[in-house]
């Protein structure tokens, strides 16, 4: 999301840095190209200017004008009226009893999915959620929503086969939650391809029967300035408390999300990145600003980790590393890590300059197959052979690649790069101390990173990545070498 943006900002802003003293043509240079960023990004024109214009008021100033770092000040301003537009702070639910939320949106944002991720997530925060099927309109929406609440183990009410009365289902629904210990109630509606009366009509009789403390409207990020004017709708029909914005990993502009809150005064308050049930999160306007400059997200970064890494497993082997003994079968649980942290494309780009490193990658680097290859390759080595590297000679090697129908030169460069590692994890220098800096952490109950380094052990072994990223852990760069 916003690499566009995030890409001609940078440009901009290298140049700004790079001035000793900044005059007004500067200013207004940077800003002419700040005002087409946005615009190319989707933002809606007058969002923009508006913009522009309080950007200008700021950096004119005396204090900019006169600074020792001019260009880092209106770097800052810029950050500070970004995450201004995107909302200032984040505003978390209402979830005072009855906590009800209704879910809306069109056809095709993610409704229905939106709905089991939150579920999930206030789940995981201690709460007991129960989701109800109200779209009585798509077909197998119901039966959709049931198998997502199965997967997450949230109860569901479902209507019968050929019900059409959605007060009817609310009615039902309500009855049966006191059955069920419930402590919020997530209504899933229908939608249409787009905007129409009878809609707009039913959402209004059931927004009116349920009075919900939060109607979040589910918007699709990459229908840009489109989404805009659906939220304006939907805000004047059913008075929207807050937006989901999803597929965000797929909308490389991020234009919505700028404009969003501006046009209605609403906040943005979870964002989805990802077709997995806990790919989703609060949006915080200040780390979403950090992103769009090029500053990751680092306290996102460590969430997201924390959340999926088994961190007596991490710390075992982090352990196993600096004592020398770490084999092809810690490497493959770590391989089974970094796996469940999702794409490894969105998880370092929450890291602060990816978007610049990015460019040095080859080809390929971040193809989530390489880590299969890499699986593929270990799995075909004997239990021996895991056990102990050193045991593979030139005909063993031939049957590894043969029975992972890798290339032995493959084979050859994941055994060559995980002994280097091996021996520079668990060795002297700089690396050898940097791992034994964190298990002194880790003792101490330091939570710099989950299970202390485990974080950067997850985040390497990503094939072709430069040097300097390559040595983030215990998977370094093992494609990485050439």
């Amino acid at each position: 999301m916003f690499s566009l943006l995030a890409d001609k900002l940078d440009n901009t802003f290298r140049k700004l840095r790079g001035l000793g003293k900044i005059s007004e043509k500067n200013i207004a240079d940077a800003l002419r190209d700040i005002r087409l960023a946005l615009l190319e990004a989707d933002v809606e024109f007058t969002v923009a200017k508006d913009f522009i214009a309080r950007v200008k008021e700021r950096a004119m100033g005396q204090e900019v004008l006169k600074s020792v770092k001019p260009g880092e000040q209106i770097v800052k301003i810029f950050h500070d009226e970004i995450e201004s537009l995107l909302g200032g702070d984040a505003e978390g639910l209402d979830l005072t009893d009855p906590a009800r939320i209704m879910i809306v949106g069109l056809n095709g944002a993610g409704k229905t999915t939106t709905s089991a991720k939150l579920a999930l997530r206030l789940k995981n925060e201690g709460r007991r959620p129960l989701l109800v099927a109200c779209d009585l309109i798509r077909p197998a929406a119901i039966d959709q929503l049931a198998t997502l609440a199965k997967q997450i183990d949230v109860p569901v009410y479902t209507p019968a086969e050929g019900t059409k009365d959605v007060i009817a289902v609310a009615k039902a629904s309500l009855e049966w939650a006191k059955t069920q210990n419930g402590t919020v109630m997530i209504f899933d509606t229908a939608g249409r391809q787009e905007v129409d009366e009878a809609l707009v009509d039913e959402l209004r009789r059931l927004h009116a029967f349920l009075s919900p403390k939060e109607t979040l409207l589910v918007v699709d990020a990459a229908t840009g300035q489109q989404a805009v004017k659906v939220a304006e709708t939907f805000d004047k029909a059913v008075d929207v408390t807050g937006f989901v914005l999803t597929k965000l990993d797929g909308d490389a502009r991020g234009g919505a999300a700028l404009s969003m809150r501006t046009v209605t005064g609403k906040p943005i308050k979870f964002s989805g990145e990802g077709e997995k049930l806990d790919q989703f999160g609060p949006f915080v306007p200040s780390r979403m600003a950090d992103r769009i400059l090029g500053m990751g997200d680092i306290v996102g970064l460590v969430e997201h980790a924390a959340a999926r890494i088994d961190e007596e497993q991490a710390t075992k082997s982090m352990s196993r590393m600096m004592s020398g003994q770490f084999d092809f079968n810690d490497f493959l649980g770590q391989m089974k890590m970094m796996q469940n942290l999702g794409p490894l494309e969105g998880l370092l780009g929450l890291l602060p300059g990816f978007s610049k490193i990015k460019k040095q990658l080859p080809a390929q680097a971040l193809d989530p197959k390489r880590i299969k290859h890499m699986e593929a390759i270990v799995l075909s080595m004997t239990s021996k052979e895991r056990k102990n590297p050193n045991l593979m000679n030139p005909s063993r090697r031939r049957r590894i690649a043969s029975g992972s129908g890798r290339p032995l030169l493959e084979v050859n460069k994941l055994i060559k790069n995980f002994m280097e590692m091996k021996k520079m994890m668990s060795g002297k220098g700089k690396m050898g101390g940097m791992m034994k800096q964190m298990a002194a952490m880790q003792g101490k109950g330091g939570k710099g990173a989950p299970g202390g380094g485990s974080m950067m052990d997850a985040l390497s072994g990503m094939g072709g990545l430069p040097k300097g990223l390559g040595k983030l852990g215990s998977l370094g760069g093992l494609f990485g070498k050439k």
